[in-house]
């Protein structure tokens, strides 16, 4: 049985949690607090030495962190990680667009608002992220003006990626309402079979 370790509330977390439900594969979810220290205790840390979440156990002692490593792991044999060269190198170009380009924007500003509450001494930073955010948002809806989704004809993880923190946007202040072909996108992501919420329902 895999074991997740993470919170549902988290993009990173959820990427895993949703693509585990469109796959139907069975798992143990452990919520951590990331708030309360959880992922910074020795029995932990002994699991991933980063101190992050999520992090997937896939065997007694066996650990896999880093969640689209996760989902590469996970995808592997599926349709969610395509067959051919050149298409792989397509998903990790967008995965890696996801950490480098748009979470670092999207996601930082909803943690800073979701999670710590938007407090002043971080409201410059916060209101520093539009830029990056909306700039990758603009990248996005240029790419999926004639798409379906981010790779080939069906779904991947490069979507799973970009969906996760895409999504939520707004909790981090950022409107969709400018990016009609990523609306679509996300409406495409939510109606396939096995989808789940941040909630997990």
């Amino acid at each position: 049985m895999l074991r997740v370790y993470g919170d549902l509330q988290s993009g990173n977390c959820y990427k895993v949690k949703l693509l585990l439900a469109y796959l139907g594969l069975p798992h143990e979810w452990v919520h951590v607090d990331i708030l309360k220290g959880e992922s910074r205790t020795p029995e932990f840390l002994a699991r991933n030495p980063n101190g992050k979440i999520p992090t997937l156990e896939i065997g007694p002692g066996d650990y896999l962190w880093e969640s689209n490593a996760i989902l590469y792991y996970l995808a592997d044999g599926t349709d969610f990680r395509p067959s051919t060269r050149v298409l792989r190198a397509r998903v990790l170009q967008w995965q890696s667009f996801e950490q480098y380009s748009h979470e670092p924007y999207i996601a930082v500003a909803r943690y800073i608002e979701k999670y710590l509450g938007l407090p002043e001494a971080r409201r410059a930073e916060y209101e520093a992220k539009r830029a990056g955010g909306y700039r990758a948002l603009g990248v996005m809806e240029q790419h999926l003006a004639a798409r379906d989704f981010f790779v080939g004809a069906h779904a991947t993880i490069a979507d799973v990626s970009l969906y996760a923190y895409t999504h939520v946007a707004h909790e981090g202040g950022f409107s969709l309402s400018d990016y009609p072909a990523v609306r679509r996108w996300c409406a495409r992501l939510a109606a396939l079979p096995g989808y789940v919420t941040m909630s997990g329902a």
